[in-house]
């Protein structure tokens, strides 16, 4: 049986694509580049938009706007980047926007450390919008499960809220050995299972 090497920022990436999201924006900010880089590379090819947007808040102000236009979107920052998108993720909230959004953590305040995990960022996430409303922050325990709720993670999206998924950067220094088959053969069947495991 074939497999393949896999870290977490591109099981994010593949689950995305499995579940069916068609348009990402984000900008290059360590340690979460490598979910951009992935999609540069599987989403055109499969009829999505993968683009680079000239700073964070141009990137989930694009996400919104290809949301609003029907299309599953998604974006991915870290540490000072989530802090950026604090405002739209308000106005996602109050004008029911669905949206992924993926905060690849790293350690401290501010720009921190770009090369050492931490999980700091969660109650940002859960509750740094202007109002205070929470909302819904998935963390993945493996990289597998950066795979897996992805997928999971889109179905929530007709709900009309922005959805968080919350991983660290040790996810980034080790690999998980996916068979070929478990990402070739994900179809809307699969998918549906999935979701509901």
């Amino acid at each position: 049986m074939s497999s393949c090497l896999m870290e977490g920022n591109e099981a994010v990436a593949w689950g995305a694509m499995a579940s069916g999201c068609r348009f990402f924006a984000g900008y290059p900010i360590t340690p979460a580049t490598t979910i951009f880089n992935t999609l540069l590379k599987i989403m055109p090819p499969a009829g999505g938009i993968c683009m680079q947007g000239e700073d964070e808040i141009a990137s989930i102000g694009y996400c919104l706007g290809a949301s609003m236009a029907g299309l599953k979107s998604m974006t991915a920052t870290s540490g000072p980047g989530i802090s950026l998108y604090s405002e739209q993720i308000s106005f996602a909230i109050g004008s029911e926007i669905p949206i992924v959004i993926v905060d690849v953590q790293r350690l401290g305040p501010s720009t921190g450390s770009a090369t050492r995990g931490a999980d700091g960022d969660i109650q940002f996430m859960r509750w740094g919008n202007s109002g205070g409303l929470p909302v819904i922050v998935l963390a993945p325990a493996d990289i597998a499960d950066c795979f897996v709720l992805t997928i999971v993670t889109f179905p929530f999206c007709p709900l009309n809220f922005p959805l968080m998924i919350f991983t660290v950067s040790p996810f980034l220094a080790s690999m998980f050995l996916f068979p070929y088959f478990f990402l070739s053969s994900l179809d809307k069947f699969t998918l549906r299972n999935l979701c509901f495991i």
